[in-house]
């Protein structure tokens, strides 16, 4: 076993990436938290590792095509652009499959994501609001561990700093106009722009676990709408220092989006309160009607699933009965 700065190399063939290992960590970690969340909420765990198994393929997909043709102006710069990777597909280093390289949106993968959970719920009748307001609590931890995949990479930094944190970038992993050494010693610090966001989402994971927790009067939803704001807040800001950024002409394209999706968000919160509290009483009520027929659906599918568990255990029974007996018939042969 070899360790390297961004893999572990196995019996000198297998490598593991360590950018992979902390997505992986990320994802078990928030579903975790999900499902724990869940539970004390009175619902179903099981759901949580259901909506995964459809939700990560749709999210690492959507994270990828995201990248590729919303590339980063440093790379189009140096020729490589969505038609490049499309025609050099199955280029190791840069091409549209080499996810290991890094180079996923989280724009991508949080629509992508959301695809495939939406449509786990809308398979098994459940109500599509309390599991988002689950999610959008667990969300930000797995983007707090996440983002330290970028560490690794070095893929996430911002502009230069003499703050006593800024980091220092190897000059391989540099964009223009900071690959000069002499312009930009090996020695110069960088806003660690992974630890920015990584701080955020702890942050709003605190935040909204609170709100999940005490907010009594919301409708189903909220907590992901407040989410989203929350989110494209302080994504917004960090794009003034980040210095990987997509571009259309002059047009900074994550921070037209999220500052488009913070306002939407906040929009839509006063949109559900409209019409006074006599209106907004009467949404809360029937959305309780809702979530209270959603969780007679779900107690239905424990109760068959229990079920169906107990019928295995008694058809198995009778085998293991005869397995027991035909072992101690050999034991008292044997004596």
């Amino acid at each position: 076993m070899e360790f390297e700065r961004e893999l572990i190399v196995l019996f000198d063939r297998v490598q593991l990436r360590y950018y992979g290992i902390i997505l992986v960590v990320a994802m078990l970690v928030a579903a975790n938290v999900a499902a724990r969340l869940a539970r004390r909420s009175g619902h179903d765990p099981e759901h949580i590792w259901g909506a995964l198994t459809w939700g990560i393929i749709p999210a690492i997909v959507g994270a990828r095509l995201w990248f590729v043709f919303f590339p980063p102006a440093a790379l189009v710069d140096e020729g490589i652009t969505t038609i490049w990777m499309l025609q050099n597909f199955f280029d190791m280093q840069q091409g549209a499959i080499a996810i290991w390289s890094g180079g996923l949106g989280i724009f991508g993968a949080v629509g992508g994501g959301l695809l495939g959970v939406l449509l786990y719920l809308r398979r098994n009748n459940l109500m599509p609001g309390p599991w988002l307001d689950i999610a959008a609590v667990a969300l930000p931890v797995g983007q707090a561990i996440g983002r330290w995949a970028n560490f690794v990479n070095q893929e996430l930094y911002g502009t230069p700093t003499d703050l006593p944190w800024g980091i220092t970038i190897d000059a391989s992993s540099r964009v223009a106009p900071y690959r000069s050494l002499i312009d930009y010693p090996l020695d110069t610090g960088f806003h660690p722009l992974f630890l920015y966001e990584s701080l955020w989402s702890l942050l709003g994971f605190l935040v909204l676990l609170n709100l999940h927790r005490r907010w009594q009067r919301r409708l189903p939803g909220d907590i992901f709408i407040a989410y989203v704001a929350f989110y494209c807040a302080g994504r917004f800001l960090l794009e003034f220092i980040r210095v990987e950024v997509v571009l259309i002409n002059t047009l900074n394209v994550n921070q037209a989006i999220v500052g488009l999706l913070f306002l939407l968000a906040i929009a839509l919160l006063f949109y559900r309160r409209r019409g006074g509290e006599e209106a907004f009483a009467a949404r809360l009520a029937q959305a309780g009607e809702q979530e209270r027929a959603s969780r007679h659906a779900e107690e239905e599918m424990i109760a068959a699933r229990e079920a169906a568990a107990e019928r295995r255990r008694t058809q198995q029974q009778p085998l293991h009965k005869a397995i027991r007996s035909r072992i101690e018939k050999l034991r008292r042969r044997n004596d």
